[in-house]
């Protein structure tokens, strides 16, 4: 039995299903993201949806839905499905469903009276195109199948809507069509492996409703146009593949292509595989660069999250080549920055003061988990170069002070990964000393140093670090026996937060075995849920757990209790190093809440937050790469302990 499947039952409860969402992506950003009944719920959901650089950064849906039709004894039977105004679903095809599996790629069974039919769904790594392959695995008659394309041509960003300015142009091709609605947009190829006949009956299907878009309190309707209608006969064990992309295919080839596909991919048949298939997911490459998306459907590659991700979704399931590919773009990044140079990189947010200390810590990781001495050959003298910047005050944005800690403004600007913002300033202005900024900066001050070899650059490391040391336990550690998260002059950040567990799971740390273990034991008793830790504990002010409703409510909401999985990941390091051997059980056990995930929101995958209380649903981004990573540092952690 497939690890990810789901019968008849639940197929046809769209309670159950609707929150359900599946995702498949190609190396350059493009994607494939809907519902697991092919009901779209979201602006950003599609069949067909790819990064078009010549109009702007977003991604664009272009083939938003294919609606299939069953036809015997000239009996028709439309397995798609919509939700339109009114709470009203059309033409509810789900009621067919008999069987829904994700092992290697999206699989669906309809049963239509005698007719089995097996719909499978990959992307293709390396285009932008979706291929689609439909089996008549039995039919007592003779059968033809009808294809109807929904097409949107429009930014995830916004709608569309039934006007004059659309172009009904089309022509015909090998075994299809191409149309493009708008100029600047590309042409869209919609081909099969067999001929067929297409049915020109352009028309707009309107009111459509996305009930995912009504919850975050955004607009949530738009018309979709249909051009026509594709047909053709298919018979009993017959195999016919669709093809939508931005380049005409050689339709006999489709087939081959199709199986070739099939081979590549990683089988989703347990926990790790699962979220190595979400890994591969995350790896993006424009125009010979590579690098990491933050997570879909709506991020793009953001510093931080790429050196907090980049250890897990590669050194920890033995893919040393792709940390390599992405480190070669991301040394590119930092050189830029802290020359002053302009580049045309896809990577944002390098200004932000923690960032550099983190892409030290994404090294350090290299070389635990491949060689310390490969770490030195390949980035010794970044290394040195990102400490002297540091420590010579160069970033516009960190200050060191006397005492050795690090100092930066978020009064008027998020500076930390707690970014969210209302009416343009910090909901949480993290400024002065920062807790999870000195933590990294006394790790990186160490790390450097030990690698560094004899002589005064090492040693200036080492006695910076001897003055940050102290001055890091009388700053943040408190009488109750954790970390103040930031301390600015005579004000201080009393909440218990989960940024001081860095300071107790970096291999360098300023505190001592006993501070480490209070650390690592208010969060198990104040912060840690079965996916993750809470953002701000319960016990302390403005406590807001459930991240729901419109933009501005959700932005007050986002780091004030909500949970978030990456963080385990250094909580469970942490754990590790104070309890050894018998933390592993209990981690274990703590597996089993994030394993649940692999049929929930987006199957297969972690979503990007989860509410602080029961029952923690996941919201936000389908996928969310920091979280992937982490856990699967965690398990490769785990396994570092058992074996």
């Amino acid at each position: 039995m497939s690890y990810l499947r789901f019968d008849k039952t639940l197929m046809t409860n769209l309670e159950e299903t609707l929150p359900k969402e599946i995702l498949r992506t190609n190396r350059s950003g493009a994607y494939h993201c809907t519902t697991i009944v092919d009901c779209n719920t979201r602006k950003y959901h599609g069949l067909l949806v790819i990064p078009i650089p010549e109009i702007d950064d977003e991604n664009h849906v272009l083939l938003s839905s294919l609606d299939a039709t069953v036809i015997q004894h000239g009996a028709e039977f439309n397995l798609g499905l919509h939700k339109f105004r009114g709470d009203n679903y059309s033409p509810r095809g789900h009621k067919y469903i008999r069987e829904y599996e994700c092992e290697k790629v999206p699989t669906t069974w309809y049963r239509v009276g005698g007719v089995i039919l097996k719909k499978e769904t990959l992307f293709e790594h390396y285009e932008n195109r979706i291929l689609i392959r439909y089996t008549l695995v039995d039919a007592h008659s003779a059968t033809t199948l009808r294809f109807r394309p929904f097409l949107a041509f429009r930014s995830v960003r916004q709608y569309t809507h039934e006007n004059a300015a659309a172009s009904r142009e089309y022509q015909l091709i090998d075994n299809g069509i191409k149309t493009c609605m708008y100029p600047g947009y590309p042409d869209l190829y919609m081909q099969f492996n067999k001929k067929n006949e297409f049915i020109f009956q352009p028309d707009w299907y309107r009111g459509m409703e996305y009930p995912k878009e009504q919850e975050r309190g955004y607009d949530s309707n738009e018309d979709l146009y249909v051009p026509g209608y594709f047909e053709m006969e298919i018979k009993k064990g017959e195999s016919i593949v669709f093809a939508a992309g931005v380049k005409e295919v050689k339709t006999r080839s489709l087939k081959k292509t199709f199986e070739e596909e099939m081979d590549e991919r990683t089988p989703r048949d347990n926990f790790q595989h699962c979220l190595v298939n979400a890994a591969h997911q995350f790896t993006n490459r424009q125009n010979g660069e590579a690098y990491i998306l933050a997570g879909y459907p709506w991020f793009k590659c953001r510093a931080r999250d790429m050196f907090i991700s980049l250890p897990g979704l590669t050194l920890a399931i033995n893919e040393q080549f792709k940390y390599d590919e992405v480190m070669v773009t991301a040394c590119k990044a930092i050189r830029s920055f802290i020359s002053g140079e302009a580049n045309d990189l896809k990577v944002t947010e390098m200004e932000h003061p923690d960032v550099l200390l983190w892409a030290v810590w994404c090294i350090q990781q290299f070389a635990k988990m491949v060689s310390k001495e490969e770490c030195i050959q390949k980035y010794g003298d970044l290394l040195k170069d990102i400490m002297e910047y540091l420590s010579q005050e160069k970033h516009p944005n960190l200050f060191l002070h006397a005492n050795g800690l690090l100092y930066t403004n978020g009064y008027d600007k998020a500076v930390t990964w707690m970014n969210s913002t209302a009416n343009g300033r910090p909901v949480i202005p993290r400024t002065g000393y920062v807790v999870e900024i000195n933590a990294l900066w006394y790790n990186a001050l160490r790390f450097v140093a030990d690698i560094a070899g004899e002589g005064a650059f090492r040693d200036s490391l080492n006695e910076l670090a001897d003055r940050a040391a102290a001055s890091f336990v009388d700053t943040f550690l408190n009488e109750h026996g954790y970390l103040l998260d930031y301390v600015d002059g005579r004000m201080m950040d009393w909440s218990v937060r989960p940024n001081m567990i860095f300071a107790a799971a970096f291999d360098y740390s300023p505190l001592n075995t006993r501070q480490k273990k209070g650390i690592v034991d208010i969060c198990s008793k104040e912060l840690l849920t079965p996916k993750g830790l809470r953002s701000l504990s319960p016990k302390s002010g403005g406590y807001n757990p459930n991240y729901v409703g419109p933009q501005s409510q959700r932005d007050y909401a986002y780091h004030q209790g909500t949970a978030w999985p990456w963080l385990a990941g250094f909580y469970f390091e942490a754990y590790l190093k104070i309890y050894k051997m018998s933390a592993l059980g209990f981690i274990e056990r703590h597996m089993i809440g994030f394993e649940d995930e692999m049929t929930s929101h987006c199957i297969g995958s972690i979503p990007e937050l989860f509410d602080g209380n029961p029952p923690f649903k996941g919201r936000g981004a389908v996928s969310f790469a920091m979280n992937v990573a982490e856990i699967l540092r965690t398990l490769y952690l785990l396994n570092k302990y058992n074996y």
